[in-house]
């Protein structure tokens, strides 16, 4: 469980997009949970009108990767206007199609999503093992396949973004209909993410459906936010990370950056805690929340990613506790911890 909100609901940021939206694009992964009609899927497939374009580098390493896939044909000219990927494969895929693999090693969908997005909808019907196998791509940004006679080493630098119904029946926390599956039912559902590959997963987003009246309202009187506004938002936030980061020296191989620079998502551990200049009361806040609610090394770190990227969206130079407390209520915690998340960053 994570933080729960109104699709459409902006959290504390500017305009009609929320603030997990926003994130998606500077390489955060993302899990929306929510029943059926939420808005999910169209939320995930509304991404690439906010995606900035592919730097020169980008584009190179993408079309390598399309390539040596061979699916550089007439359906695939979008790459060459510098589009991001967004990769969608239907929940049947097999481990080596997710991955790679093949007797002569070929890309997977999470190298073909390199420097875009990898749309997994109706995660819970993935086969538990195959997702399983993302684990090493999301932590080191690229995967080995090994055969007997070679072994290749794809890049996989992506942004996860995941949907999925709370359980079975798809109305688990639902506002407006009761769930009808057993507790053992619910227990299995949620058994198909483990906790590994939840914890690498940046914001936890339980969607709610937005009720018929609030929708009739919006549409007649708020003007919607246009995605072109919205990407330079996002372009705004990135410049601002790699002009933080310009000074570093050389990355060594196989570093999460282009020749473009870091940002927020990509830079080393040791890059990220100084450059997010926490002020003393999001620090606090954010060592309480960590030892209350036992987050591991690598989410004490995401956390910290996230409430600095929240920040660069604000322009701020600061990172103040309304972030730090936002980035913390996407983490994923266990229902016995709920009260204490709320607790905390209240």
């Amino acid at each position: 469980m994570g933080c729960s909100c109104k699709r459409g609901s902006s959290g504390h940021g500017k305009g009609d997009h929320p603030t997990y939206y926003l994130l998606v694009p500077l390489v955060y992964n993302l899990l929306l949970v929510g029943p059926p009609g939420a808005g999910k899927t169209m939320l995930a497939r509304r991404l690439p009108g906010i995606l900035p374009p592919l730097d020169e580098q980008e584009a190179l390493e993408v079309l390598a990767i399309h390539s040596v896939a061979g699916l550089l044909g007439p359906a695939d000219q979008h790459l060459l206007s510098r589009a991001r990927p967004f990769r969608a494969p239907h929940h049947s895929i097999s481990t080596a199609g997710l991955v790679g693999g093949g007797g002569w090693p070929r890309p997977g969908e999470v190298s073909l999503a390199h420097h875009g997005v990898l749309f997994l909808d109706e995660l819970s019907l993935f086969p538990r093992h195959t997702l399983e196998a993302m684990r090493q791509p999301l932590e080191d940004g690229s995967v080995v396949v090994a055969r007997a006679a070679r072994a290749m080493r794809f890049p996989s630098r992506f942004a996860l973004v995941a949907a999925s119904n709370p359980c079975p029946c798809g109305y688990a926390g639902c506002d407006d209909k009761a769930c009808r599956c057993s507790v053992a039912e619910l227990e299995r559902h949620r058994a198909r993410l483990s906790g590994p590959l939840a914890d690498r997963i940046d914001l936890h987003v339980h969607v709610q459906r937005v009720p018929p009246a609030a929708l009739a309202e919006h549409n007649a009187h708020a003007p919607a936010e246009r995605s072109a506004t919205v990407r330079e938002r996002v372009l705004r936030a990135r410049e601002r990370q790699r002009t933080r980061y310009a000074h570093t020296a050389t990355l060594p191989t196989g570093a999460h950056a282009t020749i473009a620079g870091l940002t927020n998502a990509s830079a080393p551990t040791r890059l990220v805690a100084p450059a997010a200049r926490l002020e003393p009361a999001a620090r606090a806040l954010l060592v309480r929340a960590a030892d209350r609610l036992s987050l591991s090394a690598r989410s004490y770190h995401r956390v910290l990613r996230v409430a600095r990227t929240m920040a660069d969206l604000d322009d701020l130079e600061v990172v103040t506790s309304t972030h730090v407390g936002e980035a913390l209520r996407f983490r994923p915690v266990e229902d016995a911890q709920v009260s204490t998340a709320a607790t905390v960053c209240d």
